[in-house]
């Protein structure tokens, strides 16, 4: 298998009124295609600045990432067409619909319109959007919601997944739904990155899985 994701010794320091902080501190890593690595860690431990170096959002102080082969500090608008974020985080344009919004999305990578119509059917069918795929987002429910969220992030078909959270406040039947999402990624051969604090989670989804401690990999 190919490795989709690959860091080596990645640091990232900021630096504030009462010092440095070392918030990424030598980590390396590789997630190869058709592969889920659980990156563990209580909040503040680094996970999502690590995730947001990958991504290509935030330049490292030093060391190297790369993402699909492209390197996230002199390549990063390759990377992003690359990669797909999921987080609990992410919101949605309240007054556009799934369709919508999912065009809107298709714009912003370039995709020709009758991909993009194409790519929306397959993702409608995916995660059961049809019976609201034309209603205003601002109408949906939070589990609905989710849903489209999940699918936005995969219009453009990227080959890495980075998922930052994506249980966080949802309820039992929210994280299910987020779990059989991640087991479909791994069969469609991607390479996923799933950030989270709960070992049960990492031990239920993930191939291997690392802990993350004071901007260290400890342990993999």
């Amino acid at each position: 298998m190919t490795n989709l994701i690959e860091a080596s010794n990645l640091h990232k320091t900021f630096a504030t009124s009462v010092g440095d902080i070392h918030a990424v501190n030598g980590l390396s890593l590789k997630v190869s295609s058709a592969e889920v690595f659980g990156l563990l860690g209580a909040n503040g431990a680094g996970k999502t600045t690590t995730l947001r170096m990958i991504l290509g959002l935030m330049q490292p102080t030093s060391g190297t990432a790369t993402v699909a082969g492209f390197d996230v500090s002199t390549q990063p608008q390759q990377v992003k067409r690359s990669v797909a974020l999921v987080s609990a985080s992410a919101g949605l344009y309240q007054w556009l619909s799934p369709r919508e919004l999912m065009h809107y999305f298709a714009d912003l990578y370039d995709i020709a319109d009758d991909r993009a119509v194409s790519r929306i059917e397959q993702l409608a069918e995916l995660f059961d959007l049809r019976s609201f795929i034309d209603r205003p987002c601002v109408g949906l429910s939070t589990g609905q919601q989710q849903r489209v969220n999940l699918a936005r992030s995969l219009m453009h078909d990227p080959p890495v997944v980075l998922m930052d959270e994506p249980t966080r406040g949802l309820d039992i039947v929210g994280s299910k739904r987020i779990f059989d999402f991640t087991a479909t990624l791994k069969e469609m051969g991607k390479a996923v990155i799933f950030c989270t604090h709960r070992l049960e989670e990492a031990q239920r989804l993930c191939d291997r899985f690392g802990l993350m401690f004071r901007g260290r990999l400890q342990l993999e």
